[in-house]
């Protein structure tokens, strides 16, 4: 962000995220099934592990205003999945892969088996994976607008996402591209601006966004299924945005007759799907009282 944005500048952006996204981070990478996996942490080792995934075509920097909030009881770090942010593309990618890649994560940085992940979207599924094929790995997940929906209720009728990969010739240009998906307003135009900026690269003389456009057309086995939420035997909680286009309350009412305990779920008012970006300190607010809940 740039240092004319700060406050005192005339500026609407709020203290509490500059002081967040200017929190020193540190890049590591760890090679699992012949591709690196690059993911950030934050502060110093030794407190409890929490672990930030990001959804479908977004990548760890989408955490940057979230995950720094947290380091007063924890020890943080936001991966990127391969095929998004700075990790390697695939030929191929399942969920069974993306399941190694987040206990992958958990080992290099040396987080323990009480580790507490949050994971959004399409990352939730994949914890979700990891939970059921490593189960004693890490201790909770809070899965944000990220569920299984009811087999009556059709699937959101939009494009599918990927296609021709797009090339821009220059980087305004692809910066007032940015859209979110599934396509919604959001009021924090900071915080489009802040990801937005951190989601390009230069590619072929001109910028492209960093994800693998064939993500979609190589990913096998992505299809969520009953039998992983009815395998859950670690603690979960649920944040979903009320207001969401992927996330309902009979989503959150199948989740409960699938899920074989009890869990915490909390709505928050006046989002969408990308809940932590339209509301960012109620977020913080309700994650901070599930992780309790997951903790204790």
């Amino acid at each position: 962000m740039a240092r004319w944005d700060r406050p005192g500048s005339g500026s609407t952006i709020p203290d509490w995220f500059f002081t967040a996204v200017e929190t020193e981070s540190t890049a590591h990478r760890v090679e699992v099934e012949e591709c690196d996996v690059v993911y950030r942490t934050w502060g110093e080792s030794g407190k409890r592990g929490l672990l930030f995934i990001h959804g479908m075509n977004a990548h760890s920097h989408w955490w940057d205003f979230i995950a720094p909030q947290f380091l007063a009881d924890y020890s943080v770090a936001a991966m990127d999945l391969t095929g998004m942010g700075d990790s390697d593309y695939r030929y191929e990618y399942s969920p069974e892969t993306y399941a190694q890649e987040i206990v992958g994560v958990l080992d290099d940085v040396g987080f323990s088996n009480d580790a507490l992940v949050v994971a959004h979207s399409f990352g939730g599924y994949m914890a979700v994976k990891a939970a059921n094929l490593f189960p004693d790995r890490f201790a909770g997940l809070v899965l944000v607008d990220s569920g299984i929906r009811h087999p009556d209720d059709p699937p959101p009728d939009r494009p599918q996402m990927g296609g021709r990969a797009k090339l821009y010739p220059d980087r305004e240009t692809a910066l007032a591209r940015f859209r979110l998906q599934p396509p919604q307003p959001c009021e924090n135009a900071y915080i489009l601006e802040y990801i937005a900026r951190h989601s390009l690269m230069a590619a072929d003389g001109g910028w492209a966004w960093k994800f693998d456009e064939d993500l979609p057309g190589s990913m096998r086995g992505g299809e969520r299924l009953a039998d992983d939420y009815r395998g859950l035997t670690i603690k979960l909680g649920v944040i979903y945005g009320d207001k969401s286009e992927l996330f309902s309350r009979r989503t959150l009412d199948y989740m409960r007759e699938l899920v074989p305990q009890d869990f915490p779920a909390v709505a928050i008012a006046d989002a969408q799907h990308h809940v932590f970006l339209d509301q960012p300190e109620a977020f913080v607010s309700a994650l901070r009282d599930i992780l309790r809940q997951l903790g204790s």
